[in-house]
């Protein structure tokens, strides 16, 4: 989970990974569940939960860091860091590894950070300077998010980097294990990312990977967000909420609409879909001079014609009305317990173990309930959300092939 439920603001609640253990019982493709049985196939439980220390041993903390910037030292760089000393942290992404460790990447930074098996911090990843958010010429990290009594912060948004809460939503290994893929939820404010309607533009690091102590930028691409039309006829974006990697130069990238779905006065999502992104013939802009903030490669959303983005390509509609009503589910009114949740924010996939469909795997994909319920309890103290909202979490599970992915 990510920074907790925001009561006011954000609280101080302590950053952590829980591990959820899944037995499923796959329904064929094109099959119709038993009546009854319908929402029955996976079933989640909570395994494990572990909190995340920074690297001195001290506690971390969901809440918004404000102006507090913790000094760079070592191999670390600059860290957002909340008015009661704490290390900021809004997870998004997490990437297991072999040794037990893990990359998780976070929202204010935007930074990516290698936790030990034990949830102890080893090393923090800054971005380049394009993505780095920033007030009157610094640094600053504030989501505009502040915790009871706190200030918002000046200016409300930052003048160039990540937008507010856009941060790298994203996040994957290739499956040889060579590179880390990480993706702006949407483009930064200097690239059209101020607006809804021009944040079309966000980018993808590529890391090698073989020193996961120091990971080291290899390529850095443009990804086109999907263009849609709202409600009311204006022109929107999609963000993209996460990425499996399919290889160093594709990757599945779900992209959704906001403010939609069960427990928000919204019903009806517009987009929900998974889609290839193939970055083979797009511009390589690591290390160059877009780097920079000073130096927008979209300004108002046009981008530059030196760059060629990734090419995107649609692979699953999640909000396809009779994939959802298969299993009892649907897009829209009633605004009830069917209803699909605003936020879906999660991807894995893992093989069928069918010798005779080598190709084939089980594509999981989970909603963020943003702690909407009416018998919350964190930090010591319960809360109810607004509007009657209880959002439960939620799997969805697709039979996909994917050719040559287990050579990778």
């Amino acid at each position: 989970p990510d920074r907790g439920y925001n009561v006011v603001g954000t609280t101080d609640y302590r950053p952590r990974l829980n591990t959820i253990a899944i037995e499923f019982a796959p329904v064929a493709p094109g099959a119709a569940p038993a009546a009854g049985q319908e929402q029955t196939g996976v079933k989640a439980t909570l395994a494990d939960t572990m909190l995340l220390t920074d690297d001195k041993g001290a506690d971390a903390t969901g809440l918004d860091p404000l102006n507090g910037v913790r000094a760079a030292s070592g191999d670390m760089p600059i860290l957002p860091q909340a008015d009661n000393g704490k290390l900021a942290l809004d997870n998004e992404a997490i990437v297991r590894l072999p040794d037990g460790s893990m990359f998780i990447s976070d929202e204010y930074g935007p930074n990516i950070y290698r936790f030990s098996a034990d949830g102890h911090l080893l090393s923090a990843t800054q971005p380049p300077a394009a993505f780095v958010p920033m007030r009157h010429g610094t640094p600053n990290f504030a989501s505009d998010n502040p915790g009871p009594g706190a200030a918002e912060p000046d200016p409300k948004d930052p003048e160039t980097g990540r937008q507010n809460n856009q941060g790298l939503e994203g996040m994957a290994m290739t499956p040889d294990g060579k590179f880390l893929i990480a993706v702006l939820q949407s483009a930064p404010r200097q690239d059209g990312g101020d607006s809804p309607a021009t944040r079309q533009n966000t980018r993808a690091l590529v890391y090698d990977a073989s020193d996961l102590a120091h990971l080291k930028l290899a390529h850095e691409y443009v990804v086109p967000l999907p263009v849609f039309k709202d409600a009311k006829g204006k022109t929107k974006i999609a963000a993209q909420s996460e990425i499996v990697a399919l290889s160093d130069k594709t990757f599945l990238m779900l992209a959704r609409d906001s403010g939609n779905g069960q427990g928000l006065k919204g019903d009806t999502s517009l987009v929900r879909q998974i889609f290839v992104v193939d970055v083979s013939a797009a511009t390589d802009i690591a290390g160059g001079a877009f780097d920079a903030a000073d130096k927008p490669l979209a300004p108002k959303g046009v981008l530059d014609p030196s760059v060629m983005p990734a090419k995107l390509t649609p692979f699953i509609d999640i909000n396809d009305k009779g994939e959802l009503g298969r299993f009892g589910l649907h897009n829209g009114a009633p605004n009830d317990k069917n209803n699909l949740s605003e936020k879906w924010e999660a991807m894995s996939v893992v093989s069928v173990l069918d010798p005779k469909l080598p190709d084939d795997y089980f594509l999981f994909v989970a909603n963020d309930n943003d702690f909407l319920a009416q018998d919350g309890f964190q930090v010591g103290a319960p809360y109810k959300a607004e509007d009657g909202a209880d959002v439960d979490t939620m799997f969805l599970v697709y039979q996909v092939t994917l050719p040559g992915l287990a050579g990778k």
